[in-house]
């Protein structure tokens, strides 16, 4: 699993400096809340995956320090349903055949912009990848992308405990938990 990035917003049409300045100053206090806002259980999914794993009768091993896939060399074969990082290193390292990878891009808020104008109202996101690489010939067996987002149910500019966003973050979290653990639960 990736390290999980800290929770944090986002204000994506912001075209310019000036146009980031003023989305950040407008949404100062729904940044200070969403930095308040911890992981809840995501930290678990290498335990829950591993149990998925057993119940299916194979054998699993929770790696505790966190995969910096950026960090991998890129894979010298290139092709359809190959990795383009070359995870094969990991296979003696670790002693495991098949790596399941919980990688998770971003957590937090996400407002989009026109330059200056907020084009919606802030949504509670989670953007991440799981997949299941076969370490003999780096091929990835399932690929998952998970983007969930969520609004706020009634009103969300409700400084400075935001608590329709808080629920709707919570929410968020949780459905991408269980979109990450699906394709092991199938």
């Amino acid at each position: 699993m990736s390290a999980l990035p800290a929770t944090e917003t986002r204000f994506p049409g912001t075209g310019c400096l000036l146009c980031i300045a003023a989305a950040s100053m407008a949404n100062s206090k729904l940044t200070t809340h969403t930095r308040t806002l911890g992981p809840e259980d995501l930290p678990k999914l290498k335990q829950q995956a591993a149990e998925l794993i057993r119940k299916k009768g194979a054998e699993a091993v929770i790696i505790e320090e966190p995969l910096v896939v950026s960090d991998l060399p890129s894979a010298s074969q290139k092709g359809p349903n190959q990795s383009l990082k070359d995870f094969t290193a990991l296979k003696a390292k670790y002693g495991v055949d098949k790596l399941v990878v919980f990688e998770i891009l971003f957590l937090g808020m996400q407002r989009s912009y026109s330059s200056y104008i907020p084009t919606s109202d802030p949504k509670a996101t989670l953007l991440g990848f799981g997949y299941l690489v076969n370490l003999s010939n780096n091929s990835f067996e399932w690929f998952a992308p998970v983007n969930i987002v969520k609004s706020s149910e009634g009103a969300w500019d409700e400084a400075p405990a935001f608590p329709g966003l808080t629920n709707a973050y919570y929410q968020t979290v949780e459905a991408g938990k269980d979109a990450f653990l699906k394709p092991l639960a199938d």
